[in-house]
């Protein structure tokens, strides 16, 4: 009979996980993605990203661009303009994580054929029991 891990406690996973899990909720939530997508040709305002997001509210566009804002992810400026120009732009690490978004969104379209014959052939062997 195998001993297993002992040194694995849900102590221990939940100290080592929750910081990441954290981060991952933050940077993958829908409202993130399509911000950093939609910021990564350079810095655009808030009102181009509220035309560009379809189905954002302006609410959910100003909490999460504050959310990014305080992750270091984006940055914000303030133009001394009448009316004010606020601009959002990628910091370094958000552009590195887009291109890692990039790299998952050509890794879904290369397996997403595949992935939709594993859920017909999952679905059919299930509804034929």
């Amino acid at each position: 009979m195998s001993q297993g891990n002992t040194a694995v406690t849900p102590q221990v996973v939940n100290a080592e996980a929750c910081p990441v899990k954290e981060v991952l909720d933050r940077v993958t939530g829908k409202w993130s993605v399509m911000i950093i997508v939609a910021a990564a040709h350079g810095p655009i305002r808030f009102t181009e990203l509220e035309r560009g997001i379809d189905g954002i509210s302006r609410r959910m566009l100003t909490l999460t661009l504050r959310n990014l804002e305080r992750d270091g992810l984006v940055t914000r400026t303030v133009h001394p303009t009448v009316p004010p120009k606020v601009e959002y732009e990628l910091t370094d690490a958000a552009r590195e994580l887009h291109c890692t978004l990039l790299s998952l969104t050509e890794w879904a379209e290369c397996n997403r054929v595949y992935i939709a014959e594993s859920r017909a052939s999952y679905d059919s062997e299930r509804t034929s029991i």
